[in-house]
C-alpha cells in the first residue's frame, strides 16, 4: 500500500506508469497549472491532473483525476472525475476517466464506471484505449473460413496430409500478423517467398524466438501438394493466383479476428485447430485437441493465477497454453500492462515431441504475438525432460496427454509428477480407467508420493467421435496417498450439441451455466447427486451408481397374467398375436362396472379371460 504520498507524488507516479508525454499527434502531460482553455477546450478554466488528447478526435482520450494517498476515493471524488471526463467529452466521442490515488484505481468508461479484470490498478494508457476497441471475437466466422481454407488446401492445392494444411494456414497467418507482403495476384512463387522472408526476418530478434521461426522455416519448406504451381499454361497461372488470392483473403480476415485488441480469452487458434481435426482420418490417430471449454474448466478448478507458472508436458497444439496465458493476462488487467509480457515470457512452459505438432504450438503463441514462451521439443517420459521441467519452478499442470499405452501415457504422468514442487496442483485429462489399468507396481509407487485429490467424470462424448470416456484427474504432489479417499463427480452433459459437419457447439448457449456450477462443485465437494468419496484401495475412478433393483406394479400384473394363462393352458404368444392382429375383430367384448372381457375362439370353442 502507498503511504503519505501528496497529491504531487501521486501525480508523477502516475505518469511513469501511464506513460504520458507529449508525443507527435497527441498532447498529453500532467500538472496543476494547465487549464482546458490551454488545450483547446475554449472558455473552460478547470485545470485537470492529467490529460491524454489525440489530435484526431475519434481516437479515445484519457483524463485524469489525482488525490493524495491518505484520502478515499469517494463520491465526492468521482463527481470531479465525472465533470471532467463530461468536459472532453464536447470534443471526444471515446472518453476515459481515472481516478488515482496511489493505491487505489476507479476507471470510468465515458460516465459508466469500468469493473473489469486489473480495473483496480494503474495500467499503461494502452490499456485504457483498447476499452473502446471490439469487446469480443466472431468465432462462428472463424469457423467458415477455416472450412474454407482447408477445403481449398485439401481439394484444391492437393495438400493430403491434415497437419500440413495446419502449417501452411498456421506459417500464413504468422506472416500476416508479422505485416508479411501478401496481396492477391501473387503467383505461388512470391507467396511462398513472402512467408518465408517474414519468418526470417523475425529469425533476427529474440534468440528464443528464432529457434520456433527457423523450425516453422523448415516445416513450411516441406510440404508439398498436388497443384502444378510451377505450370507454363497461361490458363493453369490464372487459377493459381486465384487460389492465392481467395487464400490470402481468408487468412487476412481470420488475422483480422486475432487482433490483439478484440481478444478477451478466446483461444482462436484452438477454434482454428479444433475445425480442422474434424478431418482428421483414423490413421493420423495419436494427437486429441482438447475442446476449449474443457481447457476453460480445467483453468478454473485448479484456480490458476496470474502469478502462476504453468506446464503443460504435451502441449499439442498449445490449446493449454493459450487459454491459461489468456485468462492470466486477462486478470492482470489485458494485453498492454506490463505483466502481460511477464506472463508470455516466463510463466508458460510446453513441451511436445511429435515435430509437426511442436511446430504448430510454436505458431500457435507466436500469432498471438507472442515469441517468448518457453516452448522445447522434447520426449516427455524422458530423464532429460524430467530435469528440464524441475528448472521451471512449475505451479499448475493443466495436461491431455496421449491415451495409448505406446506414447507411454502414464510414464509422462509420473515423470511430471516427479520433477514439479511439491504442493503443485497437477490436473490431466486421461481414460476414466487409466489408472486402474496401470500396472499395479506404478500406481502403487506414484501414490506413495503424490495424493490424488479429485476425480472429475467428463460427458461421454466430450471428445467429439474419439469413442474413449475420459475424467479430469487432480493430483497434489509430495504428499503420500495413505489411505485418504479422494472426491469425484460426474459431469453427465456439458449442454453442448452436435452440429452436421462442424463437430460439438454451444449451440443452445448452455455451457457457461453448466461449468459455473460444476466449478462451485467442485470447490466445495458438495452439491450434486453425482458427488461421492472413494477409497483409493477399492478404486481410482469415479464410480457409476448401479441402479437398485425395482419392480413396477405393470411388470407384477404381466407376470400374474403370464402364470393365469399358463395355468389354463392358454399360449401366451399365439394370445397376443391373435389379440394384436385379426382375432381381435372376431372377438366378444363385455363390460360391467368392475371388469372388461374379452372373449375369442380357441380351437372351435370360446374361452375366456378376465
Amino acid at each position: 500500500m502507498a503511504k503519505k504520498l501528496t497529491e504531487d507524488a501521486v501525480r508523477d507516479k502516475a505518469r511513469d506508469i501511464l506513460g504520458f508525454k507529449d508525443k507527435d499527434g497527441v498532447r498529453s502531460g500532467v500538472g496543476q497549472l494547465t487549464a482546458f482553455n490551454q488545450l483547446g477546450f475554449a472558455g473552460i478554466a478547470d485545470k485537470p491532473d492529467g490529460w491524454y488528447l489525440p489530435d484526431n478526435h475519434a481516437d479515445t482520450a484519457l483524463v485524469l483525476e489525482t488525490k493524495a494517498s491518505y484520502i478515499p476515493l469517494g463520491d465526492k471524488q468521482v463527481d470531479e472525475v465525472l465533470k471532467n471526463v463530461k468536459i472532453v467529452q464536447e470534443q471526444y466521442g471515446n472518453v476515459v476517466g481515472i481516478l488515482y490515488n496511489g493505491d487505489d484505481t476507479r476507471v470510468f468508461k465515458g460516465e459508466i464506471e469500468f469493473q473489469g479484470n486489473g480495473s483496480n490498478i494503474l495500467h499503461n494508457l494502452e490499456y485504457y484505449i483498447s476499452l473502446f476497441n471490439k469487446e469480443h471475437i466472431d468465432k462462428e466466422y472463424i469457423y467458415e473460413l477455416t472450412a474454407k481454407i482447408n477445403n481449398c488446401l485439401h481439394f484444391e492445392f492437393g495438400i493430403k496430409n491434415l497437419y500440413h494444411r495446419m502449417i501452411f494456414t498456421a506459417c500464413a497467418l504468422v506472416a500476416k500478423r508479422y505485416d508479411a507482403l501478401m496481396v492477391k495476384g501473387m503467383d505461388y512463387s512470391e507467396f511462398h517467398n513472402a512467408i518465408l522472408n517474414c519468418l526470417n526476418k523475425e529469425l533476427m530478434r529474440d534468440k528464443r524466438q528464432n529457434q520456433k521461426l527457423s523450425l516453422l522455416s523448415d516445416v513450411f519448406s516441406e510440404i508439398r501438394m498436388n497443384l502444378n504451381v510451377d505450370s507454363e499454361d497461361a490458363k493453369e497461372q490464372q487459377r493459381v493466383k486465384d487460389l492465392i488470392g481467395q487464400f490470402i483473403d481468408w487468412v487476412s480476415d481470420i488475422s483480422d479476428c486475432l487482433n490483439s485488441d478484440a481478444w478477451r480469452g478466446e483461444d482462436v487458434m484452438g477454434i482454428f485447430f479444433n475445425e480442422f481435426n474434424r478431418y482428421k482420418k483414423k490413421s493420423e490417430a495419436g494427437q486429441i485437441f482438447t475442446p476449449e471449454h474443457i481447457t476453460d474448466f480445467m483453468y478454473r478448478i485448479l484456480e490458476v493465477n496470474k502469478d502462476d507458472r504453468v506446464l503443460d508436458a504435451c502441449c499439442g497444439s498449445g490449446g493449454f497454453l493459450v487459454k491459461a496465458m489468456a485468462n492470466m493476462i486477462q486478470e492482470a488487467g489485458g494485453l498492454q500492462t506490463d505483466k502481460a509480457k511477464e506472463i508470455k515470457s516466463s510463466q508458460l512452459f510446453g513441451i511436445e515431441y511429435d515435430r509437426e505438432i511442436y511446430a504448430l504450438a510454436c505458431a500457435n503463441m507466436l500469432i498471438h504475438k507472442d515469441g517468448k514462451t518457453n516452448l522445447e521439443q522434447m520426449d516427455a517420459r524422458t530423464e532429460t525432460s524430467g530435469k528440464w521441467i524441475a528448472k521451471q519452478n512449475v505451479t499448475k499442470v493443466l495436461m491431455n496427454p496421449p491415451y495409448e499405452n505406446k506414447y507411454g501415457c502414464m510414464k509422462i504422468v509420473e515423470n511430471v509428477l516427479d520433477n514439479v514442487p511439491a504442493h503443485t496442483m497437477c490436473g490431466f485429462i486421461l481414460p476414466d480407467k487409466k489408472l486402474e489399468k496401470a500396472s499395479k507396481a506404478q500406481m502403487k509407487r506414484i501414490l506413495k508420493h503424490h495424493r490424488l485429490r479429485k476425480v472429475i467424470k467428463l460427458p461421454e462424448d466430450v471428445f467429439f467421435n474419439v469413442g474413449v470416456t475420459t475424467s479430469i484427474f487432480i493430483f497434489e504432489t509430495g504428499i503420500p496417498q495413505d489411505k485418504n479417499e479422494f472426491f469425484a463427480c460426474w459431469m453427465e452433459s456439458d449442454g453442448l450439441a452436435t452440429v452436421k459437419n462442424k463437430g460439438r457447439h454451444d449451440v443452445y448457449n448452455k455451457w457457461s451455466t453448466i461449468e459455473d456450477k460444476w466449478v462451485d462443485i467442485v470447490m466445495k465437494q458438495s452439491g450434486d447427486d453425482t458427488c461421492q468419496w472413494v477409497n483409493p484401495e477399492e478404486h481410482l475412478s469415479y464410480q457409476i451408481p448401479q441402479k437398485p433393483f425395482e419392480i413396477f406394479e405393470e411388470d407384477f400384473r404381466k407376470t400374474a397374467m403370464d402364470y393365469i394363462m399358463f395355468q389354463k393352458g392358454i399360449d401366451t404368444k399365439d394370445f397376443g398375436e391373435r389379440l394384436l392382429n385379426k382375432a381381435m375383430y372376431s372377438s366378444k367384448v363385455e363390460a360391467d362396472d368392475k371388469t372388461v372381457t374379452i372373449s375369442m375362439e380357441k380351437g372351435g370353442t370360446r374361452s375366456e379371460k378376465d
